[in-house]
């Protein structure tokens, strides 16, 4: 009777809970679903393996494993036949495996056919989370000068480079939300990298679904909320120059929704006269499984900052007073106040196994204030959008063929009005004071990207790849200043035609280690109102965008069982229609095409696993960039630089970093890079010192109990002290007998330590 008794009780238990228990696997960081996932029972070690787009089912219930190559497992007990979302985070040492979406065809890394970098919350975490420059620079082609926290500027592969005071021709993106404003221009300095849980770094004119950008693309990924996990995360940090930072961070999920918040706040007097810095960030993630077929997410930044202005400084200062901000903007006490925004809500739903469609809506806004030696700026900017594309699979000659197409429309509108700044005629230490308006304009700014790629798997080994997008932009300019003989009124209408971008790329599988791609792409580089002004205040009709063509063979993969991992690359990237900013006064420039420019370039990255067992685990990281970047064609006015070098772009740039784990709780990194000289002028008479920087971070880990977790470090950045420029303003001109200001002086050596407590309610 009893044995009859357990009997029925299992055969019952077996066939109610048949098919109850259901799922999706999901990357954490992008929520892309993760196909062929391994899941296995501990128990029993039975085994399946997740469908296409990362959904599962299972017939009972029980501790299981869930594992794919790229990604760290997870062992998760399944207690009843609820719906499940399982979130998986990638393997910082496997981001060749990792399913990437910098092109909304979910793939992974080592199959795409485009050179792209991916810097995980790991890599972030190798420095201190109050810079971007360090980070970013371990990229290959990508290289990030600051002359401060608050003056940046970004190229990749050369491009953006002839930009004086900022990152220009580089589109970026927080999640899906434009960070590239109506004219080119983009900011990702003021955002909180503890906020950021991965950065995804197209290269090249090859992302026809951003854009077609002649640089490439950024992707901020922000940190997702984690499913099933209330928990809190604390940090507060000093360190030189007057470093004060704090971070909150806050996390809450339950089975299908999950938030996430993180609050900083970082304070830093700097390491030269004016240079004080406050800052504080807000942001807001949320993600929300509906269902199986719908999912939204919303995001939240909000950025208010302050920061003195130091600017750029002769040789002589340079060389002898390396601290000392320009004499101008010491007596003025330049600064920037202010205040940035961003919302997006994202909308993805599953029509089918086959297609579906994403959907985002944003908007953002800016409000600033700018004392400059030179007159007062006030701006603020209003922008919104859309951005919807449908993704696809299906058969073709009985192989798969995965698309997309969409579209994106961008409006924004930038009103600046510009004041005297009476500061010399107030007794020194006054600073800035405002004075009589001198202008007021209006700009309404719009674009629009029409865009399309599919995947086609020619062979069990080989997928070719084909995309195109189409943008037109438009602006409008509105002066609203009296007209007078020394104000021309300059209301005019800016509209060029539109520009098609295609794409071709080819990806093989010589072995399931190693791949090989090559592309061909099309990008250009839209004007911005500024440039088509002449000094009579008239639009230049005449001018032409930028454009270029990017030429790229590579290969990927890894060797020596799994050990070492690498990405290779060279290309070839030539630039028409060259865009130059001549000066014709302290504040003012003018655009003019002059010519055309060839980039060359090797970009060679490895990543290789040392020691890896139970006790310790320890990694080499080295990467190496080789710019060979020149004016294929230049004639400004009567000089002829034809043949010169780029300016501002080193000649190479080598990492070389070692990093290790223990059990016991102890980790640490130390890095070396060094950056090869630059020209400072367009003649090249002029060339920055090539430099030689190291740092290194220690901390220890400890699990104080199984909710409290501690975390304490100390790091050391330019260890050697050296003396170097982290930053040129090429081709600078001195007024009034001064010497040109071409130098920003990097940081002397300087320290960071801090604790991080982590609880898990």
């Amino acid at each position: 009777m009893k044995k009859s008794f357990f009997s029925f009780i299992f055969l019952y238990t077996t066939y109610f809970s048949f098919g109850q228990i259901k799922g999706k696997i999901v990357d954490n960081n992008n929520s892309f679903p993760l196909a062929f996932t391994h899941i296995t029972n501990t128990a029993n070690k039975d085994s399946i393996i997740s469908d296409v787009n990362g959904l599962f089912e299972l017939n009972k219930v029980g501790t299981y494993t869930f594992k794919k190559k790229g990604y760290i497992k997870k062992i998760i007990e399944l207690k009843d036949d609820r719906y499940y979302i399982i979130q998986l985070d990638i393997d910082p040492f496997e981001l060749n495996e990792v399913v990437i979406n910098s092109n909304q065809i979910p793939k992974k890394l080592k199959t795409s056919s485009t050179a792209i970098s991916v810097i995980s919350s790991e890599d972030i975490q190798l420095a201190n989370n109050t810079d971007f420059a360090p980070i970013l620079n371990r990229a290959t082609g990508v290289f990030m000068q600051n002359g401060a926290l608050n003056t940046n500027r970004i190229t990749i592969r050369g491009i953006g480079s002839r930009n004086l005071f900022g990152t220009s021709k580089i589109r970026a993106y927080f999640k899906d939300i434009p960070l590239t404003n109506g004219s080119g221009e983009t900011t990702i300095e003021d955002f909180e990298l503890a906020a950021i849980a991965q950065l995804e770094i197209t290269k090249g004119s090859a992302s026809s679904i951003y854009g077609a950008g002649l640089g490439g693309t950024i992707h901020l990924i922000p940190q997702n909320g984690y499913l099933n996990q209330i928990s809190s995360n604390a940090e507060f940090s000093i360190g030189s120059f007057g470093l004060i930072k704090s971070i909150l961070n806050a996390n809450y999920g339950n089975s299908k929704h999950s938030f996430r918040t993180v609050y900083s706040n970082t304070h830093s007097d700097g390491y030269r006269e004016n240079n004080e810095y406050n800052r504080q960030t807000y942001t807001l993630t949320s993600n929300h499984f509906l269902s199986n077929k719908d999912e939204l997410s919303f995001l939240v930044s909000y950025v208010d900052l302050n920061a003195f202005i130091p600017s750029s400084i002769n040789e002589d200062a340079f060389l002898n007073n390396p601290k000392s901000a320009a004499f101008t903007w010491k007596q003025s006490k330049g600064f920037e106040d202010s205040k940035r925004g961003i919302f997006g809500l994202s909308w993805n739903h599953y029509y089918s196994n086959n297609i579906k469609q994403i959907t985002s809506i944003f908007t953002s806004f800016r409000d600033a204030y700018e004392p400059r030696p030179f007159n007062i700026l006030k701006e603020n900017t209003l922008a919104y959008g859309i951005r919807s594309r449908l993704l696809g699979t299906l058969k073709l000659f009985n192989r798969n063929l995965n698309w997309t197409f969409g579209g994106e429309l961008f409006k924004d509108t930038y009103n600046y009005e510009t004041f005297e700044n009476l500061y010399d005629n107030f007794p020194e230490g006054t600073g800035s004071v405002q004075g009589d308006q001198l202008s007021d304009f209006k700009e309404n700014r719009t674009y629009y990207n029409l865009f399309a790629e599919t995947n086609y798997e020619i062979s069990d080994k080989t997928t070719l790849s084909i995309g195109f997008n189409l943008n037109e932009t438009t602006y409008k300019l509105h002066d609203n200043f009296p007209v007078s003989d020394s104000n021309p009124d300059q209301t005019g209408r800016f509209k060029y035609k539109g520009i098609i971008s295609p794409k071709f790329g080819l990806s093989h599988a010589f072995s399931e280690r190693i791949n090989v791609f090559s592309n061909v792409s099309h990008g250009f580089s839209p004007l911005s109102l500024q440039e088509t002004l002449l000094p009579d205040g008239q639009i230049n009709t005449n001018l032409k965008p930028e454009t270029g063509w990017n030429f790229e063979v590579g290969t990927r993969g890894s060797l020596l069982n799994n050990r070492l991992h690498f990405n290779t690359s060279i290309y070839q990237l030539n630039i028409e229609n060259l865009l130059v900013s001549r000066q014709t006064a302290q504040d003012q420039f003018i655009g003019i095409n002059a010519g055309s420019t060839q980039h060359q370039g090797l970009e060679v990255d490895l990543n290789y696993k040392l020691l890896t067992n139970e006790k310790m685990t320890m990694r080499l990281f080295t990467n190496y960039t080789l710019n060979h970047f020149i004016f294929k064609t230049f004639v400004d006015d009567s000089n002829d630089y034809s043949g010169n070098k780029l300016t501002g772009v080193p000649s190479d740039v080598f990492n070389l970093g070692v990093s290790f784990d223990l059990s016991m709780g102890l980790y640490g990194n130390i890095n070396y890079q060094y950056v090869g000289s630059m020209p400072i002028t367009d003649e090249n008479n002029l060339f920055s010192a090539s430099y030689n920087l190291s740092n290194l971070k220690i901390g220890y880990k400890a699990n104080l109990n199984k909710k409290l977790k501690l975390n304490a470090f100390y790091g050391l950045n330019n260890i050697f002290d050296e003396h170097y420029a982290s930053q040129i303003l090429i081709n600078a001109t001195g007024f009034g007998g001064s010497a040109p200001r071409y130098y920003y002086p990097g940081n002397p050596i300087n320290y960071y330590t801090g604790i991080n407590v982590n609880y898990n309610f």
